[in-house]
């Protein structure tokens, strides 16, 4: 007996022999037209649309259209160890380079001044960039580092992209963990023109604090990633001590 789809698959269905049959780079008829022949709203067209930019295979842009870009190569990595963007993209051989980059100096209000252990109104050192891999934006990240944790040389000269990399290549201060709250955010408006994607479209979030040796949090980082070019695993372990015996005694 054949199983009837419910509208939303059916409507994915559709969407994905449209994608199929069109050429990496060639653009998707119109949302309007492509709403008209399928049957659906526009918003629920949107809405369907979303799933296939989250697994990067076409990509939207205000006012332009919608793209097919092919398969990406993603960034695969387990989160028991911490690594950088650029070190996970040169271990599967993939370039990636930083885009746009903001170094400001900002006050500390209430929720950076807890996060980072010092005063309301403290100077933070503040790093917005955007990463991008296989010539698109994938990721917006934003550090917020107590004043004198980098060096204005470090920011002009030694920074590629990750805070991470220079603090571990000059040792100074000693990295201990991070501790990481994952979640999933829709992205702002700076944030969608940032990654070249519609507002309100959804995006990992990682918000990490990391410490030092001494226990001191020397950064307090927004890490919003594409999802169709990222993907995060965790290995889980069990303990012999406690589980379960099976068997008959």
């Amino acid at each position: 007996m054949e199983t009837k789809l419910r509208p939303y698959e059916s409507l994915r269905v559709a969407l994905a022999g449209y994608i199929s049959s069109t050429q990496p780079g060639e653009r998707l008829p119109t949302e309007p037209l492509l709403a008209k022949e399928l049957g659906v709203s526009r918003a629920t067209l949107r809405e369907a649309m979303r799933h296939f930019e989250s697994l990067g295979l076409i990509r939207r842009r205000q006012g332009i259209g919608t793209f097919v870009v092919g398969h990406p190569q993603v960034l695969d990595s387990g989160l028991e160890q911490l690594e950088s963007i650029e070190t996970i993209a040169a271990r599967i051989n993939l370039h990636v380079s930083m885009g746009e980059n903001k170094v400001n100096m900002i006050k500390a209000d209430p929720e950076k001044a807890a996060a980072l252990g010092v005063l309301e109104g403290d100077n933070l050192i503040q790093i917005v960039r955007v990463i991008h891999a296989d010539g698109r934006p994938v990721a917006y990240l934003i550090d917020n580092l107590p004043e004198g944790i980098l060096s204005n040389d470090e920011i002009s000269k030694e920074f590629k992209g990750s805070v991470l990399d220079v603090l571990i290549k000059r040792e100074q201060p000693g990295l201990a963990y991070s501790k990481t709250e994952i979640k999933v955010e829709q992205a702002s408006s700076e944030i969608a023109r940032a990654l070249q994607i519609q507002r309100g479209d959804g995006l990992l979030l990682f918000i990490a604090y990391l410490y030092s040796s001494a226990g001191s949090v020397v950064a307090y980082s927004f890490s919003y990633f594409l999802p169709g070019y990222f993907r995060f695993h965790v290995v889980r372990e069990i303990d012999n001590n406690k589980a379960p015996r099976i068997g008959v005694e």
